[in-house]
């Protein structure tokens, strides 16, 4: 296989890239690609163009663009993603994690980290992401963590081991539960929300490659998991929640949360403007 300088085998992946994506996505995933690969950061670039890049790096790079050509999502092939300031292993398993959640682990870490010992609950936790950097930066907490998905627990145990956190997992389809098993003072969760209907508005990096579990409710009754959390956080002798949201959806949930009995329901906005993230109190 012939040698190619950086400088050319950019100019081919841009191309074959740009027509998939958007130039600047392009840009990024060539740049995290070139990162990956050769170690060589963004910045690099330019002092690095004239570097030969190396038959077997050729052929790595090759196998990589040609999974992101098919618009699977990057994450998934170099297996993790970056949370909250760290590296995450992410799979086909778990979704992916977004900008909106470190929003929301933020809020929680500032809304608790005077509380002395608190226990909290991520209930669908996927890769652990929220309970293992809740953990990290509340020392005081005792974190627990569930999913339906036995696959999703597997990753999240891996990266709970590698961010050296102690976090209780267990499996639980939330839905067939009649009281959590024990009381908590915090229960956070991202659960599923997003309607069938808006599934023409996501790309198809998405639809195509994570999992459907994580993503999606009915029509009918999109919040179902809302409902069913707060349910259950109502049989708590006292319980703080923390939800994320969807947008288009948000004061509905508020109003359910309301009607169930919870007081100081405040919503709050993401860095995108909409209306992303729920707390609510629960006093008995």
């Amino acid at each position: 296989m012939a040698q190619l300088h950086l400088r050319k085998y950019r100019e081919d992946c841009l191309k074959q890239l740009t027509e998939v994506y958007d130039q600047a996505e392009a840009e990024s995933l060539y740049h995290w690609l070139v990162e990956e690969v050769l170690g060589y950061r963004a910045l690099d670039h330019q002092l690095q163009a004239d570097v030969e890049i190396q038959d077997q790096q050729l052929k790595e790079f090759q196998l990589k663009l040609s999974r992101l050509l098919k618009q699977e999502p990057i994450q998934y092939i170099l297996g993790y993603t970056e949370f909250y300031g760290e590296r995450f292993k992410v799979n086909p398993s778990v979704l992916i994690p977004r900008p909106e959640t470190e929003e929301l682990v933020e809020w929680i870490i500032a809304e608790l980290k005077t509380h002395q010992a608190i226990k909290v609950l991520d209930i669908g936790t996927g890769s652990g992401c929220i309970p293992i950097t809740l953990a990290k930066h509340l020392p005081q907490a005792e974190v627990y963590a569930c999913d339906i998905s036995t696959k999703a627990l597997q990753l999240a145990a891996e990266n709970a081991k590698t961010h050296q956190q102690k976090i209780h997992f267990f499996e639980q389809d939330i839905l067939q539960l009649e009281q959590l098993p024990q009381d908590f003072d915090v229960i956070v969760s991202n659960p599923p929300y997003v309607r069938e209907l808006e599934q023409s508005e996501m790309q198809p990096n998405v639809l195509d490659h994570e999992p459907e579990l994580a993503l999606f409710v009915s029509n009918r009754d999109p919040l179902l998991f809302y409902r069913k959390i707060t349910q259950l956080a109502k049989k708590q002798t006292s319980c703080k929640l923390f939800f994320e949201l969807n947008q288009y959806l948000a004061e509905d949930t508020k109003q359910l949360i309301e009607d169930l009995g919870f007081i100081e329901i405040e919503l709050k906005h993401d860095f995108r403007g909409n209306l992303r993230f729920l707390k609510a109190l629960n006093k008995s």
